[in-house]
């Protein structure tokens, strides 16, 4: 593998790539940077490389460890997600016995196929799917749960439905995954044909990445890293948590997560996903009705508490003076305090020596600027690691003509050595 400079702020170039591209994600980065990083890596230390990736998504770093032969840990907290990333890691299974599944649930669905009762204009599988695509979804999901056993061959066919739910409804998807009801689509999937479609790519992939020399070599953990990491003598991270933006990540799998009878509503996701995050969204905030003096009272916040006491206050204030009054103060307060207890468990789990990069983005709600690559770097340094440099990728949100801010926002890859 030559060096080569590869952008690692987006999942879109994943979806060329086999085994990346069953799941396509709101959030993540790009496996090929990822796999450059292992290779530079290897040629920097005289002993193997063991990875670690504390917000692993749907497990591209994992994905990556399995093409290059090393030894991966992933952890994520969101347990859709985290289910996710462990059906992808079962593409060493064998794709006849797949195919096979597949299409015994799809001739299944086919000869059990009822309108289903399922569909209501006033919930959002009733906006989103007709009833004839919602019946047939349904119907493979029936047909799914009669025949599914322990087998892991049966996650695949978990994932492979979960994965066609946006291709066959008839609205719209915002860039970060929302679903927007009042969007149409000029083009709609048929579900059975998705569902066969997606096995046929599926089980190639299977194939490919074998043929290539992959190896199961990663391991998905569903745990909040907030928490301490069972995991020692890593060496290497790769990783890319929330960025301070109030995007809701338990918001983004709700679509899936209702067709599945996980959730009833939007209601159920703080409870049953959004509890176990790290604080990056105001719903998560607002929910925990949390205090700013009690979060800044803080030791973890130490390191940066002048700064960061001055931008909470002031967006404190001027929540006043909006409409929604959106709890922002209390969100990045809670936010860096949770990043300052992980930089101190991952500090434990961390070799010396090592090497960690964190793909973050800063923010500005309301217009006031938060600068999350310096207060990481801060926090990072408190926690016992040395800051290596900040290597800027791009600027974000200028041509945004409703900005509220005047300083261009930036995502970039934060280097830390252990």
């Amino acid at each position: 593998m030559t060096k080569k400079h590869i952008r690692s702020g987006t999942f879109t170039d994943n979806m060329k790539l086999p085994v990346h591209r069953w799941f396509r994600y709101s959030a993540g980065f790009s496996a090929e940077w990822v796999e450059e990083e292992i290779f530079n890596f290897s040629l920097e230390v005289d002993k193997p490389i063991k990875l670690i990736d504390p917000f692993v998504g749907s497990g591209t770093s994992l994905l990556a460890a399995n093409a290059a032969n090393i030894e991966a840990y992933g952890f994520e907290a969101h347990p859709f997600i985290a289910r996710i990333a462990q059906a992808k890691q079962y593409w060493y299974l064998d794709e006849v016995s797949y195919l096979k599944a597949a299409n015994d649930v799809c001739s299944l669905a086919k000869k059990t196929l009822e309108t289903t009762h399922r569909h209501d204009p006033t919930n959002l599988l009733g906006k989103c799917y007709t009833l004839d695509s919602l019946s047939k979804l349904d119907s493979l999901k029936n047909a799914y749960e009669s025949l599914s056993n322990d087998d892991p061959i049966w996650e695949l066919v978990w994932l492979n439905l979960t994965s066609i739910l946006r291709p066959t409804s008839g609205v719209g998807t915002a860039q970060w995954q929302y679903v927007l009801p009042n969007k149409t689509k000029s083009k709609v999937i048929d579900p059975y044909e998705a569902f066969l479609g997606k096995a046929e790519i599926m089980a190639y992939d299977m194939k490919i990445v074998k043929d290539k020399g992959w190896k199961p070599t990663s391991k998905v953990i569903l745990q909040d890293v907030r928490e301490d990491i069972p995991v020692s003598s890593c060496n290497l991270l790769l990783t890319s948590p929330p960025y301070p933006n109030n995007y809701d990540y338990a918001d983004a799998t709700r679509l899936e997560m209702m067709f599945w009878g996980e959730i009833d509503g939007w209601k159920d996701l703080q409870k049953k996903v959004r509890y176990n995050l790290m604080r990056s969204c105001s719903q998560h905030s607002a929910a925990e009705k949390l205090k700013l003096d009690e979060l800044l009272g803080m030791n973890e916040l130490k390191p940066i508490l002048s700064e960061i006491t001055k931008v909470t206050k002031e967006l404190e204030n001027v929540r006043k003076t909006k409409g929604g009054k959106k709890t922002y103060h209390t969100m990045i307060a809670a936010y860096f305090y949770d990043l300052a207890r992980i930089w101190n468990n991952l500090r434990k789990t961390m070799d010396t020596p090592s090497k960690i990069c964190f793909v973050i983005g800063d923010s500005a709600p309301y217009g006031v600027h938060v600068p999350a690559d310096k207060w990481l770097e801060k926090l990072a340094v408190s926690a016992g690691f040395k800051f290596d440099n900040f290597e800027k990728l791009r600027d974000r949100n200028i041509k945004w003509k409703n900005r509220t801010h005047d300083v261009p926002l930036l995502e970039g890859r934060l280097w830390i050595k252990g």
